[in-house]
């Protein structure tokens, strides 16, 4: 299939495909007319990517699973580098997790000390001129 075909079955545009390209995660075949081709298996790795870059991972992240699926394994996490990079990730989320919980505590103490006092001391006078 053509760049084209490419970019719309997997959900993207031709030039993320290219940048892909130059960043090494994308293999393109040229034809002899010089278009870029592509099949299934390039298909597989994209949906890959794009599936890792939803969960929150970077770019550069998804490469070791790229690497697992063009060494012939069915599943881009079948490979220890892979498995490798969840855990780093399961890492940084559960300190993301830990610092949302800290804020929220934070905002629940601020919340429960506003709501104690008895009047509002915002309220602006009108004056009428």
């Amino acid at each position: 299939m053509r760049i084209g075909e490419l970019a719309r079955r997997a959900g993207t545009t031709t030039r993320t495909l290219r940048y892909y390209e130059s960043r090494g995660l994308l293999r393109a075949r040229r034809a002899e007319n010089g278009y870029r081709t592509y099949d299934e298996d390039d298909l597989r790795l994209l949906q890959q990517i794009r599936t890792l870059q939803d969960f929150g991972f970077e770019l550069e992240e998804t490469r070791p699973f790229v690497d697992c699926l063009r060494a012939g394994h069915p599943a881009g996490d079948a490979c220890p580098a892979s498995l490798d990079v969840y855990r780093r990730k399961l890492d940084e989320l559960d300190g993301l997790i830990g610092q949302l919980r800290s804020v929220r505590a934070e905002v629940a103490a601020r919340l429960a000390l506003a709501t104690e006092v008895p009047e509002p001391r915002c309220e602006f006078e009108r004056t009428t001129e």
